[in-house]
């Protein structure tokens, strides 16, 4: 009878064991499905324009936003586009990361209230084949996040324009 026993405790144990594996798989696989639908431009569309300018295409995530993959010199970063952002806006814990030099601190409006922010200025950002150099950039302790956001400071320096649920970015020269 013991035997039985034991074997009936190993045979439970074994299919518990079966079923948190296939729950371990099953969140690997959908946690994959949910990253995709937030940031659909893990790899953007990257070309050239008729006039040589480098060119990216952005698909919408799921909520509408335009999230993708980039560099700030030359380390991999993404990046949420704010054309209601004056500059790009980093978070703290990853300014550190990056290890950004601050240049002075100021007050800004934020949709939660006034933030003091640290200037810094990023030497090489980087979206696809686009690289803007010397881009005027706040670090935010307010942020919680790991998304940068991508503002007008960067923005401006391309041409964009958004055709369905695409976002299409060129150089200026």
């Amino acid at each position: 009878m013991s035997e039985m026993d034991d074997s009936k405790k190993i045979g439970k144990a074994m299919l518990w064991m079966t079923w948190l594996i296939l729950f371990c798989l099953l969140v690997w696989f959908f946690q994959d499905v949910l990253d995709k639908q937030w940031n659909p431009n893990t790899a953007p569309e990257i070309g050239l324009s008729e006039d040589g300018n480098a060119t990216v295409t952005l698909e919408q995530n799921k909520y509408g936003h335009y999230v993708t993959m980039g560099s700030i010199n030359d380390t991999n970063v993404i990046f949420l586009l704010d054309t209601g952002a004056t500059h790009v806006s980093i978070p703290e814990q990853v300014a550190q990361h990056l290890d950004l030099p601050v240049q002075g601190s100021h007050y800004v409006q934020t949709a939660n209230g006034s933030v003091k922010v640290y200037e810094t200025v990023i030497e090489q950002l980087s979206i696809g084949n686009i690289i803007l150099y010397n881009v005027r950039a706040n670090i935010n302790p307010g942020m919680k996040s790991n998304e940068i956001l991508l503002g007008m400071s960067a923005l401006k320096q391309l041409e964009f324009h958004q055709s369905g649920k695409y976002l299409h970015l060129s150089e200026q020269r």
